[in-house]
């Protein structure tokens, strides 16, 4: 046999109408040009497919057992083809998110949220791009975002510019380094720094100040979240060096200080990285704009 889509929604069709004449009504169709379809399928079956003589008509067993092919099949193929419209549309895809920075997942979350409601039908994923090589992911079409503060030159990639912040020093209020008006890389050699469970190459206190200056702390005690590295600081069990944004935004405790790390201070920028094919879509566009916006924010405190 040779089923087609139309062979399955004819058999619906007149499933539900209880009649020819009604059913080619409903299919737009001509009653002969659907008798000559029938024809056609049972002539391929070898069965009948309906109860001729019967009113309203009613199927044949052979042609329950196609009914139930159709109520399986046609939805799935409905859905698919509005999956398509959404591709097509801009309103329905894939954003799959690599974060290179452990604290924005704390930044992320809400623009998320908002996004989700306005672009529900994009299927959404976050993985930690720490624990891969992101880039190479997303020229792949493996990750549609990257979220980075170490911008490239890679032919087909976008880096769009997020937010600045600065890498601070953060030790507890009675902590003798907490007088100084800003640390310096020397402040370090003799400290247990609590930082985040990733690369040092990561970690702006290394690769801004403590590599260039080949200091070693006397001890690093790794932490994955930010309220636990406040807490273990505001009790005099380290120090550490966050993102300004994470220490107002947390907001654990008044026990701890923030100073910059050297006379200057050490400022990065975030960036998201996406394909240059991807910029226009509807989607993409909404979840860059929410994160401009939640940026300001950030910046603005």
């Amino acid at each position: 046999m040779h089923i087609e889509f139309r062979h399955l929604r004819t058999i619906q069709a007149i499933h539900r109408a209880g009649g020819l004449a009604r059913a080619a009504e409903m299919m737009n169709i001509t009653q002969s040009a659907l008798s000559h379809q029938v024809k056609g399928l049972e002539d391929q079956a070898g069965v009948e497919l309906f109860v001729r003589r019967s009113k309203p008509l009613k199927l044949s067993p052979a042609g329950q057992r196609l009914l139930k092919l159709a109520e399986q099949v046609l939805p799935q193929v409905a859905a698919l083809q509005d999956e398509f419209s959404g591709l097509r549309d801009g309103s329905a895809g894939r954003m799959h998110i690599a974060i290179e920075c452990h604290a924005c997942f704390e930044w992320l979350f809400p623009v998320l949220e908002q996004f989700r409601r306005s672009f529900g039908e994009v299927d959404v994923d976050i993985r930690p791009g720490l624990a891969f090589d992101a880039m190479p992911a997303l020229l792949r079409q493996e990750v549609d975002l990257v979220v980075s503060s170490d911008p490239e030159e890679i032919e087909g990639v976008e880096f769009i510019e997020l937010f600045d912040y600065q890498a601070v020093f953060v030790a507890a209020s009675s902590h003798p380094l907490a007088k100084k008006p800003f640390v310096t890389a020397e402040d370090f050699r003799d400290q247990t720094l609590i930082t985040y469970p990733v690369e040092r190459s990561r970690l702006d206190v290394f690769s801004q100040l403590l590599m260039p200056a080949k200091v070693e702390p006397a001890h690093v005690r790794q932490v994955e979240l930010s309220a636990v590295i406040l807490l273990l600081v505001a009790s005099n069990r380290g120090v550490s060096v966050l993102p300004d944004w994470v220490v107002r935004e947390v907001k654990y405790s008044s026990d701890y200080v923030t100073r910059p790390l050297t006379e200057h201070g050490i400022t990065r920028r975030l960036y998201a990285a996406i394909r240059s094919e991807d910029r226009e879509k509807p989607f993409m566009q909404e979840l860059l704009g929410l994160a401009g916006t939640e940026a300001r924010k950030l910046q603005a405190v």
